[in-house]
């Protein structure tokens, strides 16, 4: 898969809801539930992140749920790729880029939404054919006004910002010209999920849905 390819997708991805919920669970038993209560809200593109032991065995789960396209957070090297595609993630997402993990990905057919927070490295990523971008951590990187500013130069380059993005804050990226949607993970508190209150998370995915 090419650069520019694996941005193709990666639009088409991002425009199938405003936000993509990163996601953090523990316990695959509630996998499918958690997806279905999302999908039910409104929100059909999940970036499972690969940070607890049940984070391939979700992916795997969730990827079973009708309108749910899955994908995987959190690739740090070739093999999270690996385990990524293995376990049926329909894209990857990563904090940062390196060159072995960009080149793991295009070997791998999977396509990535590398994650940038300078100038410098949304241009790199630019001049290999990556024209869609993860902001991270966006509000630490000075939140709007600093991907508005970005996108004066470099209107070429669209974005999903992630890192401190909330329900509150969430409208002020969106209607940014470079903002294609938002990453967060208010839409599934930790709280909900553990109570299994899938009604209550399909309220909060509803909710970001109308962003």
């Amino acid at each position: 898969m090419t650069p520019k390819s694996a941005s193709k997708e990666v639009h088409r991805i991002c425009l199938l809801a405003p936000v993509i919920p990163v996601l953090i669970v523990e316990d695959a038993i509630k996998a499918r539930s958690l997806a279905q209560a999302l999908v039910r809200g409104g929100l059909p593109a999940l970036e499972v992140t690969l940070r607890t032991p049940a984070a391939l065995e979700v992916i795997s789960e969730m990827v079973k749920v009708s309108g749910c396209v899955v994908g995987a957070g959190t690739l740090l090297t070739p093999k999270d790729v690996e385990a990524a595609v293995n376990a049926g993630a329909k894209f990857g997402v990563a904090p940062g880029a390196t060159e072995r993990l960009l080149d793991a990905c295009e070997e791998a057919n999977l396509p990535i939404l590398p994650g940038a927070a300078t100038a410098s490295e949304i241009m790199r990523l630019y001049e290999r054919g990556y024209s869609i971008q993860k902001f991270f951590p966006a509000e630490a990187n000075g939140g709007a006004p600093a991907l508005k500013a970005i996108g004066a130069p470099l209107p070429q380059v669209k974005f999903c910002p992630t890192g401190g993005v909330s329900l509150k804050n969430a409208n002020d990226y969106l209607l940014l010209d470079n903002t294609l949607c938002v990453g967060g993970s208010w839409v599934a508190p930790k709280e909900l999920v553990k109570a299994s209150d899938w009604n209550g998370i399909t309220r909060l995915a509803s909710e970001a849905a109308r962003l």
